[in-house]
């Protein structure tokens, strides 16, 4: 098996670079999260791969290019405040708090959210705060935000996430009409009325439940 770092080199060149990830700051924050902490020990040899894996509660944790994909597609600033939807293994969440001052994930699984806070307690990351709830809702308390990702698929863009979503702020999301293909739209808000939608790829994820989601 190869050692974990020349995987992550792989990742970094051919997974990532290679496809066009080119914000330095994302790629940096990609070679500086060890994804192999936030996979099953049983997938340790597959942790830089560009496939998603297996987690808990039948989730998944997404391939390192999708990841870095939709982390650039926020624009982000280092001063950002960002929401994510799905907290999952963790994984994303780590990455986004390498680039940005804080990070709000939302898990709707209890046990996931329980795991993910025990790790990246464990492995230093201090700004990231996670809560158990419907991330369909948004997190009010701590809105509005700079940019926002959903990483689990739509039927819709859920209203209350344009909502808080601050005036020139980026949302990120995989909307279809089907569990089974999306494609990834990046909304900016213009204004307090106005937004702009742009599509960016077709993706698949798991889907996203909720009262504003299936």
């Amino acid at each position: 098996m190869k050692s974990i770092d020349r995987q992550r080199d792989i990742m970094i060149r051919e997974h990532l670079e290679a496809r066009g990830i080119i914000d330095k700051t994302v790629l940096k924050a990609m070679c500086e999260v060890p994804r192999e902490e936030f996979v099953s020990g049983q997938f340790l040899d597959r942790a830089y791969g560009d496939h998603p894996l297996p987690i808990a509660e039948g989730q998944t944790i997404s391939q390192p290019y999708i990841v870095a994909y939709m982390t650039e597609a926020l624009e982000l600033r280092a001063t950002d405040k960002v929401l994510e939807i799905g907290t999952g293994s963790g994984y994303a969440a780590a990455v986004l708090s390498r680039i940005v001052t804080n990070v709000y994930t939302i898990e709707r699984v209890s046990g996931l959210a329980a795991t993910a806070r025990l790790l990246l307690e464990r492995l230093g990351y201090t700004n990231i705060v996670i809560h158990v709830g419907d991330g369909t809702l948004g997190w009010p308390e701590h809105a509005p935000y700079d940019a926002i990702v959903v990483t689990a698929g739509a039927p819709k863009v859920p209203q209350p996430l344009l909502e808080q979503l601050a005036i020139g702020g980026r949302l990120v999301i995989p909307v279809g009409s089907s569990y089974d293909l999306q494609e990834l739209i990046r909304i900016r808000r213009l204004s307090e009325h106005d937004y702009r939608s742009e599509d960016l790829c077709g993706v698949r994820f798991v889907p996203l439940i909720g009262a504003a989601g299936w």
